[in-house]
């Protein structure tokens, strides 16, 4: 990977086409349908021709769900249930196929592209299919100290930006986010807490099932490494001192995909803390987001609520890898096709709503 990918990307992403997007809406309210009838499928229509620069857009395929794996030195404050081999365990599923999101992805027809960026346990070296760009084998315990070094945080981001420029240059037309860690939504809290300016308790969960008692104690280390960040600091910072490997080559992968005008179907709330990063580093790449689902961890719907996301799907799932937003992915699809497909009133010689008077 260049060493300077996310900035060369992050000064190529421009703004999304706003005519292509007035030709979509009006388009919308020509076709052989009540005005807003089709609800969220129209404004994702919109915004596919918004990304595209044209109308009707193109339909975003192939898909391709770029899954980020790394862990987390947070888990020794005792933060999660799961023990840290988890990590690289479940990557070895997802190269080997058997993950949920993977039976998810043969579903739609994506493929999926795993990277470690940061896992602490060695993986085999006979994972299929494994993109190996460790910045460092896990962050540091943000409970006590910085997550990374400015210059890892920084490979981090270069690490996601470099997939989505080779996937855009392989032919991928849309991207999804897919992540690995054990403790990190106790990261993403963290980012969270500090972009929004939101209290720790209002945006900490329970993550892969944590009991009473853990989730108090994941509470309590999310506030103690939020004092560590000053109010409105720079989102680099915020990625160094509180972030993940994973949150930030996602924040990566976001800019990447947005100078290469592709949309980014963004998943849970690892996704949402990485949407947010790349939105305060770049504000024009939040333009090419389309909410997937809404995580049941309460720092998804903040973090999309601050960026005025709404989210496709509300199936209370928590799993990660990317599954929420795989499963909203036809529905993308189908909100292009929509505008492509669909007859005008005036094609199909129906009457248009007779107007008063």
């Amino acid at each position: 990977m260049n060493e300077r990918s996310f900035v060369r990307a992050a000064r190529t992403v421009t703004p999304v086409d706003m005519a292509a997007a007035q030709t979509a809406a009006v388009l919308h309210s020509q076709l052989t349908k009540p005005a807003g009838s089709l609800g969220m499928l129209e404004r994702v229509g919109v915004q596919l021709a918004a990304i595209a620069g044209r109308c009707p857009p193109p339909v975003p395929e192939p898909v391709t769900i770029a899954v980020f794996a790394a862990d987390h030195g947070v888990v020794a404050e005792g933060v999660t249930a799961w023990p840290q081999e988890v990590t690289a365990q479940m990557v070895a599923n997802f190269c080997a196929g058997g993950a949920a999101i993977n039976v998810l992805a043969r579903h739609i027809g994506a493929d999926v592209i795993v990277t470690d960026v940061g896992v602490a346990t060695p993986i085999p070296s006979d994972a299929p299919g494994l993109v190996r760009r460790t910045v460092r084998p896990g962050t540091g315990n943000i409970a006590v100290e910085a997550a990374m070094t400015p210059v890892e945080a920084r490979s981090a981001l270069d690490v996601g930006a470099g997939v989505a420029a080779q996937a855009a240059a392989g032919g991928v037309r849309m991207l999804v986010t897919g992540d690995m860690g054990i403790g990190n939504t106790t990261a993403s809290a963290a980012v969270i807490a500090a972009i929004t300016g939101l209290p720790a308790a209002a945006v900490t969960g329970r993550g892969a099932g944590a009991d009473d008692a853990i989730l108090a104690r994941k509470t309590e280390v999310v506030e103690r490494a939020l004092r560590r960040v000053p109010a409105q600091a720079d989102p680099l910072l915020i990625l160094t001192e509180i972030g993940g490997l994973e949150i930030a080559a996602l924040a990566g992968l976001i800019v990447g995909a947005a100078a290469s005008r592709l949309p980014v179907v963004i998943d849970g709330v690892i996704a949402a803390a990485a949407a947010l990063a790349a939105a305060a580093l770049v504000p024009d790449a939040a333009r090419y987001l389309i909410g997937g689902h809404r995580s049941a961890e309460p720092g998804s719907a903040a973090a999309l609520s601050h960026l005025g996301i709404e989210p496709l799907l509300d199936l209370q799932m928590r799993l990660g890898e990317g599954s929420g937003a795989t499963l909203a992915v036809p529905l993308v699809q189908a909100a292009a096709k929509i505008l492509a497909e669909m007859a005008t009133f005036d094609a199909a010689g129906v009457a248009g709503k007779q107007q008063p008077g």
